[in-house]
């Protein structure tokens, strides 16, 4: 026997093809819903790890930069501390020059020359006096020329004056006191092998 089937056919197709329709989009709808929640979190995910990273930084570049100022404070102490380490050293090294200065006065200073006033500044001294003639100021530079603690004399100016009917020469003399080497300590002697 056949069978003819009279029942709206299409239309039911139609209806399951329309309910098949909403539940894709329903389904498609909630995936990408999920997605771009999914998305939204792992972007604020990743924002919120770069905002500790960026937190770290400043926070450790604070650190270094409390250090930086804590090496410069020391830096500078240093350079203090250096600048009265040559201070101290370069008054150890001078300190013995006065005596030599005297010493060499006494034994180069001639006879009939007399000092009125001795000024140093630095290595340069500024010698004031009278003498009894020109050739003994002049006795007096080769002295300084061939003294061992002294060196370049240049005689400023020297004028004649008269003091009580003798007739004396007054002058200024400018001179260097040399940098002597310290002296170097012996070598400690070898043992006889």
């Amino acid at each position: 026997m056949i069978r003819i089937n009279l029942l709206p056919h299409r239309a039911e197709k139609r209806k399951a093809r329309q309910i098949q329709l909403i539940a894709f989009s329903v389904i498609s709808l909630l995936l990408g819903m999920a997605i771009v929640g999914f998305v939204h979190v792992a972007i604020g995910t990743q924002i919120d790890l770069q905002d500790r990273r960026n937190k770290y930084l400043k926070d450790e570049t604070a650190i270094l930069d409390k250090q930086i100022e804590e090496i410069k404070k020391l830096r500078e102490q240093t350079d203090a501390l250096l600048a009265r380490k040559n201070v101290v050293e370069n008054l150890q090294t001078t300190r013995s020059d006065v005596v030599h200065l005297l010493d060499q006065m006494l034994r180069i200073l001639p006879d009939g020359v007399y000092l009125k006033s001795l000024k140093q500044s630095g290595s340069r001294i500024t010698m004031i006096g009278s003498a009894q003639s020109n050739a003994r100021i002049s006795t007096l530079m080769r002295a300084v020329e061939n003294s061992p603690w002294l060196e370049s004399p240049t005689l400023v100016e020297i004028h004649a004056s008269g003091t009580g009917g003798a007739r004396e020469n007054d002058f200024t003399l400018n001179f260097n006191l040399k940098k002597q080497a310290p002296p170097s300590s012996p070598a400690p002697a070898k043992p006889a092998a």
